[in-house]
């Protein structure tokens, strides 16, 4: 190594080499690349697109140029980067759904909103859309500066003069250094409002100019979800904008609903939208969506959602809303660059840039032109000085043995300057009919008064912004449109049960875990000893368990013979056909393997005052406070502590001042009052409520709180009702007393229930017959009988359960009293199916059904 050379290697450390060539990179990001100026919201790249598309005169009147040529210019003369960032930048430009306003008139395949990829750019063509063409307007005039190219050739414009307010109608994106911007695209008709606004008021608050504008206006159209996000971005600069696509609910040639999605969100692409939907259906998180279609063509998008039957479309459109990007979140970052500095602004900085942008270029217009003006009547007023002489102008002329001493000698002789003289030595003898000197003294008058205009638009500022408000209002209406996305207020607060009208529905759960709800009027009042109608079809070795009623906004509690408890609101549950067999309840609950319904219990409100009452198999009971359980985690919560042997049987809801009764399967019960258990923790495992004998079993709890009588049915069809008072009350833990004379023709007890003469009954067989009849039918009798024929039963069917319809909607479960439940004792309700009346068809089980079987 040379003496020389070790001369010319600097010693620097390397933290501060690196530390400034790392601001010097972020810097070049930062400006060069990523920001856009907050003047005519360019990045340089698209600067450069247009400024040499200009240049080449690809106006929007001239023909076509490929987009090869285009992307060749631009590299070769302004932007030596590489050919695919030009031509993407291009592309994008040119998309009628990626630009609120595109700046570049395509022809051929610029991509689609699908995510298709442009043609290559030896396939498209270009020129610059008539919007495009305002931002360049007058930038011959001196109106910008500019700057040496990359290799000093030639001389590029630092900002585009930029009639329009294009930063904020089309917006801008992009990622630097530590920074990132995201401004979305508006309406220009509205910016411009705002513009003028401004003008004719600089002191107009920013509230009123929010005013004015509304909020983003996306190419592709949608919804934008409530203002306060708009209004926090105004305000501080940053803030988040939730964008929802535009669907209309239809009704179908074969009387389902669906879907139809017409716009999307901005940025949002459609296939993978679709395929976000299709996973949801194929992952069960969304159930009602029949069929999915996509019939988007040139004229607009239209994705077609078709929904099961007796789906409710506006929450299969919440769902969408919640899990795919139908609903998207736009992050608004008002950051751009002014005078070269990332700055973050709320929207009246933003638009005073603009103005004070394109005040100076009608300032630096202005006094261009009046320099040509000024010039041209310099020129003016020597030509008709020759004209007023010409015959002394043309022997001078003549006279002259050379040009320079013709423009000396003329200079001399009528005190001209040489460019007056140049201009009379240049000027063609046509010029000296009496017609072309009238047309002379005219130009030279309105070259005066145009000079004086300019110069009174110099020495007056708000002339001049005057200007900029008329050239703005002028391109609002060759340009401006009608709003596309509309802002909805943010009903963000509400919820599905929000749009769901109250009802009251009979909710069927079948012993293989089959859950739906039904409208209860499909099931028709009959007289005791009926045949019934089907009520819900089960597979062969299946039969429904429970069934009660609840109202749609209900809460459902649902405790497995495990001692867990899961929750599920009642509209939640598929609404299904009498004859279906509903959906399995795994696919609503996150249940454990094994686990199977003990006891729904219906509740509105988690209050402390409200008690549960649990009871299990081996007959202990607990009570615990509804509050306890009003946090339920996905997976379900720990109800009670079951012993191994045992499995809880049911769950009432208490006010706490109520009896017990607890009923067995071979015809013993127990009354005690509720105080007699003492108030435990959830997850307790309970006291002793009856003593049971060998191979005996608890079968119905009840908590009498309605004054009503003890319904007792068994397998076999026979029961009765007789009053809660016969069962005397003792303490809890005794042996009981015969609730029911248990024989081998009135089979074992399979339920009991608290009835009064207003309820309306539902028996349930195995095989999934229910009967409805009226509890008035029923005849009150004594504790220590057999009872009458309740219900006939086909041969290997037998009854294993019995629900009285008594919950009337709007009220405390808890205090409930059966006022209202005649509302559901309709007289011959009709069948919907169409079936045949089965009043009559177990008319041979009647015979005798009135007189005590024991």
């Amino acid at each position: 190594m040379t003496t020389e050379s070790i001369e010319r290697v600097e010693q620097r450390p390397l933290e501060e080499e690196m530390r400034e060539s790392f601001i010097d990179y972020s810097m070049s990001v930062i400006v060069q690349r990523a920001l856009p100026d907050v003047r005519d919201g360019l990045k340089p790249v698209h600067r450069r697109i247009l400024y040499a598309m200009h240049e080449a005169g690809l106006g929007p009147t001239r023909p076509y140029r490929k987009s090869a040529t285009v992307v060749g210019d631009v590299i070769g003369k302004y932007h030596p980067h590489g050919d695919s960032a030009v031509y993407d930048s291009l592309v994008r430009m040119a998309q009628e759904f990626s630009l609120r306003y595109p700046l570049v008139d395509g022809q051929g395949n610029f991509g689609s909103v699908d995510g298709d990829s442009a043609a290559a750019y030896r396939y498209t063509e270009a020129r610059l859309a008539g919007f495009a063409s305002e931002l360049l307007g007058d930038i011959d005039k001196d109106t910008v500066a500019h700057t040496p190219n990359f290799d000093d050739r030639l001389q590029e414009p630092t900002v585009l003069p930029s009639a329009l307010p294009n930063l904020l109608v089309n917006g801008s994106s992009g990622i630097a250094v530590g920074m990132a911007t995201n401004i979305p695209p508006h309406n220009l008709r509205e910016v411009a409002a705002a513009c003028h606004r401004l003008i004719e008021a600089p002191d107009t608050t920013l509230d009123e100019l929010m005013e004015i504008i509304r909020g983003p206006d996306f190419p592709t159209g949608g919804t934008i979800f409530g203002g306060a996000g708009i209004r926090e971005a105004y305000r501080l600069g940053r803030g988040r904008v939730v964008m929802r696509a535009k669907a209309d609910i239809e009704e179908g040639r074969d009387g389902r609903d669906r879907i139809i999605v017409r716009e999307i969100p901005f940025m949002v692409n459609k296939t993978r939208l679709i395929e976000q939907i299709a996973g949801l259906v194929r992952d069960k998180r969304v159930t009602d969506i029949s069929d999915l279609r996509d019939e988007s063509d040139r004229d607009g998008i239209r994705v077609v959602i078709e929904l099961k039957r007796d789906a409710v479309p506006q929450i299969v459109l919440n769902q969408l809303f919640k899990g795919t990007q139908l609903q998207s979140t736009f992050g608004v970052i008002m950051l751009a660059l002014v005078n070269g500095e990332p700055q973050v602004m709320d929207l009246k900085t933003m638009l005073r840039h603009f103005l004070e942008h394109r005040h100076e270029v009608v300032e630096r217009r202005t006094r261009f032109e009046f320099g040509v003006a000024k010039d041209r009547e310099h020129v003016l007023e020597g030509l008709k000085v020759a004209v007023d002489h010409i015959d002394e102008v043309i022997r001078i002329i003549r006279a002259s043995p050379e040009t320079e001493v013709a423009r000396e000698e003329l200079r001399a002789a009528f005190d001209l300057s040489e460019r007056q003289a140049d201009a009379i030595l240049n000027m063609r003898l046509a010029r000296l009919t009496g017609l072309e000197i009238e047309k002379l003294e005219e130009e030279l008058e309105k070259v005066r008064a145009r000079r004086e205009e300019l110069e009174a638009i110099l020495a007056s500022r708000d002339r001049r912004m005057e200007i900029v408000g008329d050239e703005l209002s002028t391109l609002v209406g060759k340009f401006g449109d009608e709003r596309r996305t509309q802002i909805v207020p943010d009903t963000s607060d509400l919820t599905d049960e929000d749009l769901i009208a109250e009802e009251r529905m009979v909710i069927t759960v079948s012993h293989s875990g089959y859950i739906k709800r039904i409208e209860p009027q499909v099931y028709r009042a009959q007289r005791r000893g009926g045949r019934g109608i089907a009520g819900m079809g089960t597979k062969e070795k299946d039969w429904v368990e429970h069934l009660f009623l609840a109202s749609t906004h209900d809460y459902l509690l649902i405790f497995t013979t495990a001692g867990r408890m899961y929750w599920l609101k009642v509209y939640q549950i598929p609404l299904a056909r009498r004859t279906a067999r509903g959906k399995p309840i795994v696919n609503l609950l996150r249940m454990a393997k094994g686990e199977k319904i003990a006891s729904i219990v219906r509740a509105r409100e988690f209050s402390a005052d409200r008690f549960l009452i649990f009871a299990t198999r081996r007959g202990l009971v607990k009570k615990t406070s509804l509050a306890a359980y009003r946090n339920v985690r996905a997976p379900g919560l720990r109800a009670i502590n079951i012993l191994e042997d045992d499995r809880l049987i049911d769950v009432k809801l208490s006010d706490g001042s109520n009896d017990v009764l607890l009923a067995t399967r071979r015809g013993r019960a127990i009354r005690f009052s509720e105080g007699d258990v003492r108030e435990v923790g959830r997850v307790a495992q309970g006291v002793r409520g009856i003593r049971l004998k060998e191979e005996d079993t608890v079968v119905g709890m009840v908590v009498a709180r309605r004054g009503g009588s003890l319904l007792t049915a068994t397998d076999q069809g026979i029961g009765k009702r007789s009053d809660v008072d016969d069962y005397r009350k003792t303490r809890r833990g005794g042996q009981g007393v015969i609730n029911l004379k248990v024989t081998a023709t009135s089979g074992q007890v399979a339920a009991t229930r608290e009835v009064t003469d207003d309820d309306e009954l539902m028996f349930v067989t195995r095989n999934g017959v229910i009967n409805r009849q009226s509890a008035e039918g029923i005849r009150v009798i004594g504790r220590n009988t057999q009872g009458v024929r309740l219900v006939s039963l086909d041969e290997g069917d037998e009854l294993v359960d019995v629900a009285s319809l008594i919950d009337p909607i709007g009220t405390d479960p808890a205090a409930d009293n059966g006022t209202e439940a005649d509302a559901l004792a309709d007289d011959a309700l009709a069948d919907a199916e169409g079936e045949a009346d089965a009043n009559g068809a177990g008319a041979s089980g009647d015979a005798g059904a009135d007189s005590d079987a024991g």
